[in-house]
């Protein structure tokens, strides 16, 4: 073999050893590489998995909640139901307020009532009261009349029938404002209410069942007939 075939030789050779070296380096990088890889999608895998496990137990956390709210809520629900279902149970205090206030108002009512009635009561005794004053003064009153009515005429005109006619005309004045009013009868259809027909009599000026005289004159007290007229009435 001659010196050039063995230097080409020996550079082949040196040539595939480089080689070799080369890809040993670069079977080494592409380990190292892949390794690198792996170890990334290793940590990323592990990152997933964190960000899963905490997004699954802030779910849970969220459902917890919300069960719990919910579980609030049906506590209170009871007491709602105090404005939209059942009544709440009144307070004893507020009871017993209402009912001291209820008693007092129905007192207060039966007070006024009360009063009411004994005004009316003590305004009825104090007319009736009235009545027989006046009543005991219609005598007097009837005996001024017979004693006026009895004057001559040559006397009427004289001071002591004037003065006895003034007295009667104060006296009638005064038991008029009092209320009294005389009862008409003469001329008027027997009323049995106002009138006391103790005759009949013949009469050509009025008809049957008229009265035709006044034998007493009748009065009224207010409303109320203080003394029947004593008549006479056509037959």
């Amino acid at each position: 073999m001659s010196n050039t075939e063995k230097d080409k030789k020996k550079v082949s050779e040196k040539d595939k050893e480089v080689l070799e070296n080369i890809m040993e380096e670069l079977e080494q990088e592409a380990a190292d590489k892949a390794k690198e890889a792996e170890e990334k999608a290793e940590s990323a895998e592990a990152e997933a998995s964190n960000e899963a496990s905490a997004e699954a137990e802030s779910k849970n956390a969220d459902a917890a909640e919300s069960e719990a709210s919910q579980e609030g809520e049906s506590e209170e629900s009871p007491k709602k139901k105090g404005i939209f279902g059942k009544k709440d149970k009144k307070d004893p205090l507020k009871e017993k307020v209402d009912e001291l206030n209820d008693k007092v108002m129905r007192q207060m009512a039966e007070f006024e009532n009360f009063r009411k009635r004994t005004e009316k009561e003590k305004a009825q005794m104090f007319e009736q009261g009235q009545s027989n004053v006046l009543l005991k003064l219609l005598p007097v009153i009837d005996n001024f009349e017979r004693g006026l009515a009895a004057v001559p005429e040559t006397e009427k005109d004289g001071a002591f029938a004037d003065g006895m006619n003034k007295i009667y005309k104060q006296l009638m004045k005064e038991v008029e404002d009092l209320g009294v009013t005389p009862i008409e009868a003469v001329g008027k259809e027997f009323d049995p209410n106002l009138h006391n027909a103790v005759m009949q009599v013949e009469s050509e000026e009025y008809e049957s069942g008229f009265v035709a005289q006044e034998l007493q004159k009748g009065y009224m007290f207010h409303d109320n007939v203080l003394r029947h007229s004593m008549v006479a009435v056509s037959q």
